[in-house]
């Protein structure tokens, strides 16, 4: 797995990928939430939180993500190199792993300056420092398991097809109705509180947001990871096959 996952470092960081990736989504996110009047823009909400921030992230991250693992396997497919991967002495669960961890980890990187938005608007509250810290790591630990959530969804679109373009695009929609879908879904039909509710991220994610860490949200997501990690290693046996 630590070979796949050196491998896909180098393929991110050892072309302008990764720094294109990093750039675009601090661009974005700073766009939005500073200078772009609208729902996001945190100067113009009047309260010293990154609510706006955490409720545009996701959105961001439904499309970039996708773009991160959209070659993952189905590159390797098309260039004909799938073949000479599974001829390594690399088992398909850590081959699939190395794969998904590659883009997770980039994604963690794109985080982490964002971090310095508590730093800058903490001393501006009233009173000075004010900010709900509970919330707001309960939000960026709900953001990582999201992410994870995504790239897994991600990395499995990917077997689906030798073109990036068709895998990008099944990941952004399956994304989509996972972390939205469900709560069209409920608004539709007036099942709010439903079982039907819960089965979107977007509710886990939101409950995770409120600050309380609930090992059940947490279960849920890595169960998220769990299946589509499964998943893509039955595609390659399949292929395999």
């Amino acid at each position: 797995m630590k070979a796949i996952l050196l491998r896909e470092f180098k393929s991110f960081f050892g072309s302008i990928t990764g720094y294109l990736v990093i750039g675009f989504f601090l661009l974005l996110n700073g766009l939005f939430l500073f200078v772009l009047d609208g729902p996001y823009n945190i100067l113009q909400s009047g309260y010293n939180d990154l609510t706006p921030f955490f409720k545009l992230v996701p959105w961001i991250l439904l499309f970039l993500i996708p773009a991160v693992t959209m070659k993952s396997f189905s590159d390797e497919k098309k260039q004909g190199t799938i073949e000479l991967l599974f001829t390594k002495p690399i088992s398909m669960r850590n081959i699939v792993l190395g794969k998904f961890f590659g883009a997770f980890c980039l994604i963690v990187i794109a985080l982490i300056p964002t971090l310095l938005y508590i730093f800058i608007l903490n001393p501006y509250g009233n009173p000075i420092n004010n900010m709900d810290m509970g919330s707001t790591i309960g939000a960026y630990i709900g953001l990582l398991f999201l992410a994870g959530s995504y790239a897994s969804i991600g990395v499995f679109t990917s077997t689906l097809s030798d073109n990036q373009i068709v895998a990008f695009i099944l990941a952004i929609v399956l994304c989509y109705l996972a972390f939205f879908g469900f709560d069209e879904i409920t608004s539709v039909l007036k099942l709010q509180n439903s079982f039907v509710e819960k089965i979107g991220m977007s509710y886990h994610f939101k409950s995770i947001s409120r600050g309380v860490v609930d090992t059940r949200d947490l279960i849920y997501f890595i169960s998220v990871i769990i299946f589509f990690i499964a998943a893509t290693v039955f595609n390659l046996k399949t292929m395999k096959k």
